[in-house]
């Protein structure tokens, strides 16, 4: 069973529609990635999933239970964390994860094993006697992850949650998105930080005007726009013939020739990374070095969207 299923959602605000038909599936353990310009979605998507919307069209589960008819119940599935951070700013941070843990109706007995889980996995456990004001922002962020997590919600909700910080927190929250990967939480976040994102996700959804413009992979997306990767190529004992066999190779729309190894440009949609690998071996040249360039995540984004909002 999926997470997060989504068909055909719809959702309005008087005659602006925000949202246009959305689907979507997102199974257990997966980073599902959304990305699009301000006012393209996003935030509206994950209100649905966090049961804050009423009156959209549509079927919205969260695993398998209807947001519309069971909201309650879903709620004690998710941990939704919103784009701006409020606290009750005159509780120190004990008291506040001990707050939400009796809002969950977690067992006075269990909840300081649990904030002292959760203080732990988001590096704030010489905070926990600290005013929730005088946290820094980035300390802010990582402790609303640990209000998200005392409950062990199967689905995390993120939207925008390195909103506002600076570099250094900005990596600080990113690690700590990747042990709860690792954990196999099943998260859907939303970012402008394109190039995290592509570090994070194992799929993205590309958002413009409340319309899906693409989904996958970001290899699956790169291959839906055909663009060129550029792949950098060392041989043992290069020559001009092998060179222009590659040249020839179906895909390799060229290949340039550089100090200490070659720039070869391919495109995906013809020929994959690995097959170019192994049309190279079978060539009978001796690869020393194979290193395709990282994605550009802002290309695809910028390619594919035209910054319209709905």
């Amino acid at each position: 069973m999926n997470v997060v299923s989504i068909d055909n959602l719809w959702v309005r605000y008087g005659k602006v529609r925000a949202v246009r038909g959305i689907s979507l599936e997102i199974p257990k353990g997966e980073v599902f990635g959304f990305i699009g310009p301000n006012g393209a979605g996003k935030s509206s998507t994950i209100k649905v999933l966090a049961t804050l919307l009423r009156g959209f069209g549509g079927r919205v589960k969260v695993n398998g239970i209807d947001v519309a008819r069971n909201p309650s119940a879903v709620r004690e599935q998710i941990g939704y964390m919103p784009d701006f951070f409020g606290v009750y700013e005159d509780l120190t941070v004990r008291e506040y994860l001990h707050f939400f843990a009796a809002a969950y109706r977690i067992k006075r007995n269990d909840r300081r094993a649990i904030v002292t889980d959760v203080l732990q996995l988001t590096d704030l456990e010489n905070k926990i006697d600290a005013p929730v004001d005088a946290l820094s922002r980035g300390m802010k962020q990582r402790l609303a992850l640990a209000r998200v997590l005392v409950h062990d919600p199967d689905l995390l909700l993120l939207d925008e949650p390195a909103s506002g910080l600076d570099p250094r927190a900005r990596i600080e929250v990113r690690e700590l998105l990747k042990a709860l990967k690792e954990m196999g939480k099943t998260i859907l976040i939303s970012s402008h930080i394109l190039h995290e994102l592509s570090q994070l996700c194992t799929r993205i959804g590309i958002i413009e005007a409340g319309q899906m413009v693409a989904e996958g992979s970001l290899d699956d997306i790169f291959r839906q726009l055909k663009l060129q990767r550029i792949i950098h190529v060392q041989l043992v004992r290069p020559n001009n013939g092998a060179i222009d066999n590659i040249r020839a190779l179906q895909g390799v729309d060229g290949v340039d020739q550089l100090a200490d190894r070659m720039a070869i440009r391919l495109r995906e949609d013809q020929m994959s990374i690995e097959n170019l690998h192994d049309s190279i071996h079978a060539m009978g040249a001796g690869i020393h070095m194979f290193q395709p360039e990282a994605m550009d995540m802002e290309t695809a984004f910028m390619k594919l969207t035209e910054g319209k909002t709905a």
